[in-house]
């Protein structure tokens, strides 16, 4: 049985050393020339010193319904991810698992009425 956890212990430390390895040769191949436009921030092309009134009003606020819809995006993708591996096996699950998922179907359909409801889904 020992074996066996040897594996893993060998799993375990080569998943370890494999990202450790890997920054540590892009550290030494980097090239190492910094300058002044190097150093500078780039933001989406435009330079601030450019574009004054621009860097006064870098705070642009956003709708909450943007990030409404994202979450909601997430929920249903998320869905998504639970439901393949239950058609998957499908057959082999019974009716028990059958109930499960129309139990978390109907969670999901109340929430989307509920935001329906409320008009957080209308894009104004």
């Amino acid at each position: 049985m020992l074996d066996r956890y040897g594996i893993v212990a060998l799993f375990a430390v080569v998943a370890a050393l494999f990202p450790a390895i890997a920054l540590a040769m892009a550290w030494i191949i980097r090239p190492k020339k910094p300058n002044q436009s190097k150093l500078t921030t780039y933001e989406c092309g435009l330079e601030f010193e450019d574009f004054p009134e621009a860097a006064q009003n870098v705070w642009v606020q956003f709708r909450v319904q943007y990030y409404i819809y994202a979450l909601i995006f997430v929920v249903f993708d998320i869905e998504v991810v639970f439901l393949y591996p239950w058609a998957v096996a499908y057959n082999a699950l019974g009716l028990f698992a059958l109930v499960e998922m129309a139990i978390f179907l109907a969670i999901l359909v109340v929430a989307l009425a509920y935001a329906w409801r409320k008009g957080l889904l209308e894009w104004i």
